[in-house]
């Protein structure tokens, strides 16, 4: 056995951006505040993915689509000797081959519908324009996000099996060849690199971080950017933001139905234990705005989710009495709420910054240092 270089610089450097960007999105995933850095991840990971797709025709030798084996009948040997001494492969094994290429099918679809989910439920990125078109629909796409987000996580986690039972099992040095680039084969097949392919490697892994850079330090960008607009609620109805603002803080009228606003603004004189009339005139010219801009007639993420959550819009009152509201608060303790940074369950403006201009996006949350 003699030792033979077949992964370039450019091969290994990106396998391991692979690896880095998914687990990094993949977990980032899982929190609402952190939801931009999933997106600046995901999308960072396609820019490699699309380069090793290019990398598939124009690279050396083993690293090319046509040099993989998709060879069904080697597939199936392969398989089926978990165990056992197999055929030693220069590139791909049967099983590499098949998944590295159901990795770049599958990571295409993950990230598109992901930038699909972006535009239609966040109104967020370049496909933000088809939010107020399609916003019904949006858990179906993130759905249909999240199915093929766990495929590829399957099938890497099949991937690395493969690789440790490749190690340990079959004492291959799979492993060891995307660390230094060299692999042990019974015949020398040194892979060479020509000056265009090594400047295309460059530029791959260039763009891959700048990518991931820009994406994370430039919040404006159009793949980031939030297209929700922030409201002027003085501007728009100045005897709601005058009256209601008085008191407490001017709730967006898309977090309650028009159900809801109806029957508020019909009891002021039990307003939340007090008493908050005003003249006839000035509540049914408060309450018709109210209505007009209530859930029903919004495009806001929450305002449709507040809305499904709701088994009768005709007794709720308060928002935080919504099951929605109440599952996304869920693991927050009573005593932030109750500290005096907070002091209430309904003081939305502690964390939610922008509310009173009618934004309450999950990158815009703002918790504060709660002093036990």
């Amino acid at each position: 056995m003699t030792k033979s270089y077949i992964w370039p610089l450019a091969n290994r450097v990106s396998h391991v951006l692979l690896i880095l960007f998914f687990a990094a999105a993949y977990i980032l995933g899982d929190f609402d505040e952190l939801l931009s850095y999933h997106v600046a991840f995901g999308l960072a990971l396609g820019v490699v993915f699309l380069f090793r797709g290019v990398w598939g025709f124009i690279g050396p030798q083993h690293s090319k689509f046509k040099d993989f084996n998709f060879n069904l009948l080697d597939l199936k040997e392969y398989l089926l000797s978990p165990f056992s001494k197999t055929k030693e492969y220069a590139g791909h094994n049967p099983a590499s081959s098949w998944a590295m290429v159901a990795m770049l099918v599958v990571a295409f679809l993950a990230i598109l519908t992901g930038v699909l989910t972006y535009g239609i439920e966040e109104n967020h990125g370049v496909l933000s324009f088809l939010h107020s078109s399609y916003f019904k629909e949006m858990e179906i796409f993130k759905d249909i996000h999240e199915f093929f987000s766990n495929l590829f996580l399957a099938i890497v986690g099949v991937h690395i099996a493969g690789v440790l039972i490749n190690r340990f099992i079959k004492k291959s040095d799979a492993i060891d060849s995307m660390v230094s680039g060299y692999k042990k084969l019974a015949d020398k097949v040194d892979v060479k690199t020509n000056i265009a392919q090594k400047i295309f490697g460059i530029i791959w892994i260039v763009a891959s971080l700048f990518s991931l850079y820009y994406l994370i330090f430039t919040k404006d960008n159009i793949f980031i950017a939030n297209a929700n607009v922030k409201q002027n609620y003085a501007l728009l109805h100045k005897d709601f933001n005058n009256e209601c603002g008085s008191c407490h803080i001017t709730y967006p009228p898309f977090l309650l139905p028009k159900e809801s606003w109806t029957l508020m603004m019909g009891d002021l004189e039990n307003h939340f234990g007090d008493d908050a009339s005003i003249d006839a005139v000035t509540n049914l010219s408060i309450l018709a705005f109210l209505r007009q801009n209530s859930a029903q007639n919004s495009t806001h993420q929450a305002a449709l989710k507040i809305l499904k959550s709701l088994k009768d819009t005709n007794s709720t009152l308060a928002i935080t009495k919504t099951l929605f509201w109440k599952h996304k608060h869920k693991e927050i303790e009573d005593r932030v709420f109750a500290s005096k940074e907070i002091k209430s369950r309904a003081n939305c403006k502690a964390c939610h910054k922008d509310i009173e201009r009618g934004l309450i996006e999950n990158d815009l949350i703002q918790i504060p240092k709660i002093k036990v």
